[in-house]
């Protein structure tokens, strides 16, 4: 005779409770995975404003620089009915693009004029540029050289750029 042997089970007042910790431990682990995915996305929130704003001065002092460019290409062709606009016509002194931009960093407000345009194709002798020499006359092709300063946003800006050309026309 096969005797079966009922298990026993335990009545539910003698359960100890630990599905019940378990749970709560899953809890408390999603919940601190919750937390670093806000941190983690806030985090690249603030990057990317960052990012926005460095490359929206960029862009402005690249478009002030080009305009400023196309400027000085419009006076060169007009056979002298228009005069060159420029800071320094002959480069006797040294200028400084890091120097300058420093003066007008978030100056408020933003002085008018935001670029710096000098001659410089007198200056450069043995294939270089004479810093604060005197000229050399040479018979060279008009060579200018174009600074221009930006800032992202002109209220409140948070990012501000400079961009040094030499432009030929």
């Amino acid at each position: 005779m096969n005797t079966i042997r009922a298990r026993r089970q335990t009545p539910p007042r003698a359960q100890r409770g630990v599905v019940l910790y378990v749970a709560l431990i899953m809890l408390l682990l999603l919940a601190l995975l919750g937390i670093t995915a806000m941190q983690v996305t806030g985090l690249q929130e603030r990057m990317t404003s960052n990012y926005r704003s460095t490359n929206m001065a960029f862009q402005n002092a690249e478009g002030r620089a080009r305009g400023k460019e196309s400027d000085l290409k419009r006076q060169v062709q007009s056979a002298g009915t228009e005069s060159i606009d420029l800071d320094e016509s002959v480069c006797t002194t040294g200028f400084d693009p890091s120097g300058w931009a420093e003066k007008l960093k978030y100056a408020n407000p933003l002085p008018a004029k935001l670029s710096y345009t000098r001659r410089i194709d007198e200056c450069i002798s043995g294939g270089g540029i004479g810093m604060g020499t005197a000229p050399v006359s040479e018979n060279t092709n008009l060579i200018f050289q174009v600074t221009a300063y930006a800032v992202d946003r002109g209220a409140n800006p948070g990012s501000d750029a400079v961009i040094d050309t030499i432009f030929v026309p």
